[in-house]
């Protein structure tokens, strides 16, 4: 199996088994058939990520019903946004689409999007206590987690995108606990689904934080 690391001179890519699909491999070429560049694909999952964060924001001042509703739209762009950024990479390596921005845009994009829908989600509970910050943190430790890997980047060493939450986690997370608080809201439920899941994410960063320092030095050290 293949570790979750990559050089930093190698664009680096975290490794994922959807990107060997075939529906991925055919949707990508069809994009790149079509003039689809991979630095829109980038800039869309963005857009994506504003329409989660926005739904999620949203969905705590509604009736119940548009509550539910609003959640589906959120869980259902926040896996819109994970496409775009399987397929941006895609478009431009597997379809020879690379351009010299491509780092810029596969990378900033995707911090802006965490905080976005982060930040959504503890605004979702925010008559809870400590709804909001519990946003904020994952929000922050979201960008941290990226800190770290990409500081082994700088300093020439192997980018780890280990877990227990990296970003593909985080937002599996989150989908599930906003799925769930959908049926919090259709069956009349307290909300809890989206705090327990923003505990889970901010605890999880903070493990991954950790070990993605652990290898930093390690590696740093064995220089």
């Amino acid at each position: 199996m293949t570790s979750p690391t990559a050089k930093s001179g190698d664009g680096p890519r975290r490794v994922l088994a959807t990107r060997n699909a075939g529906w991925a491999i055919g949707l990508a070429h069809w994009l790149a058939r079509h003039g689809v560049r991979p630095n829109a694909v980038s800039v869309a999952g963005v857009l994506f990520a504003v329409v989660a964060g926005g739904s999620l924001a949203l969905s705590a001042n509604v009736d119940d019903a548009a509550r539910a509703v609003w959640l589906v739209v959120a869980a259902a762009s926040i896996q819109l946004r994970l496409l775009c950024n399987l397929l941006d990479g895609m478009i431009a390596v597997e379809g020879g689409l690379k351009t010299k921005t491509g780092d810029i845009y596969n990378d900033l994009p995707d911090r802006l999007a965490d905080v976005v829908i982060l930040m959504g989600a503890g605004y979702a509970i925010r008559s809870l206590a400590y709804g909001v910050t519990l946003g904020w943190a994952a929000a922050v430790m979201a960008v941290f987690t990226a800190y770290v890997r990409l500081l082994a980047g700088s300093l020439g060493v192997t980018q780890h995108f280990i877990g227990p939450m990296a970003k593909q986690h985080r937002m599996f997370t989150l989908t599930l606990a906003t799925l769930l608080a959908a049926v919090e809201a259709i069956v009349g439920a307290p909300p809890r689904a989206i705090g327990i899941g923003l505990v889970v994410i901010v605890a999880g960063s903070i493990a991954t934080v950790f070990r993605r320092t652990a290898r930093l030095v390690r590696e740093v050290s064995e220089r």
